[in-house]
């Protein structure tokens, strides 16, 4: 699949509720435009050429998404926006496994699942990304969201696949769980 074009967004929060912090909380979301193959096409039981075609736009995006983080990857998230010629699933096929696996690549490792959500939309929809700590689910210091809005994409045929990550947990996390530091990654939630 070829990507039809790219937007990235970032965000950096120094303080939050009048609290100052050492270091900023930085949030970058890379997206990419595809044409969806399966658009205005009767059901499709296979759908494994969008999981084939996942590897390169994924491996495309987190790596430019990592790149204007422009520091180490602490916490991801993934989703899509469908257009309305095709179907929610198309987006999450475009997610799976091996969209998981060269994102991670990209980014320098991770073994937590990737939080990701999906839905059907056109010109301006809004979609919040769940983000997770890379390594364990378990840490709640990095239970955040990035919310983008897509104000030119996707027209009707086509899917927004997006990537996002930041550099590190929510600003003034207060309220327990494992910290980054006793976390040990081996399972991917403790």
């Amino acid at each position: 699949m070829k990507i039809i074009k790219t937007l990235s967004f970032m965000e950096e929060t120094n303080s939050d509720y009048g609290v100052e912090n050492a270091s900023a909380l930085r949030k970058v979301a890379v997206v990419a435009i595809v044409e969806n193959p399966f658009a205005n096409q009767p059901y499709q039981e296979d759908l494994s050429s969008l999981i084939e075609a996942s590897a390169e736009i994924g491996t495309t995006i987190a790596t430019q998404a990592a790149e204007l983080l422009g520091e180490p990857v602490e916490s991801y998230g993934k989703g899509a926006v469908i257009g309305t010629s095709g179907e929610q699933e198309h987006g999450v096929a475009l997610l799976t496994t091996v969209y998981g696996n060269v994102f991670r690549d990209a980014i320098g490792g991770g073994t937590a699942w990737i939080s990701s959500a999906t839905k059907m939309g056109g010109l301006g929809t809004t979609i919040d990304i769940p983000l997770a700590y890379k390594d364990a689910l378990f840490v709640r210091s990095h239970y955040d969201a990035y919310s983008i809005t897509l104000n030119t994409a996707p027209l009707p045929n086509q899917i927004a696949v997006i990537c996002v990550v930041a550099n590190r947990g929510r600003l003034n996390n207060r309220v327990g769980g494992i910290t980054v530091d006793e976390a040990v990654g081996k399972d991917g939630l403790y």
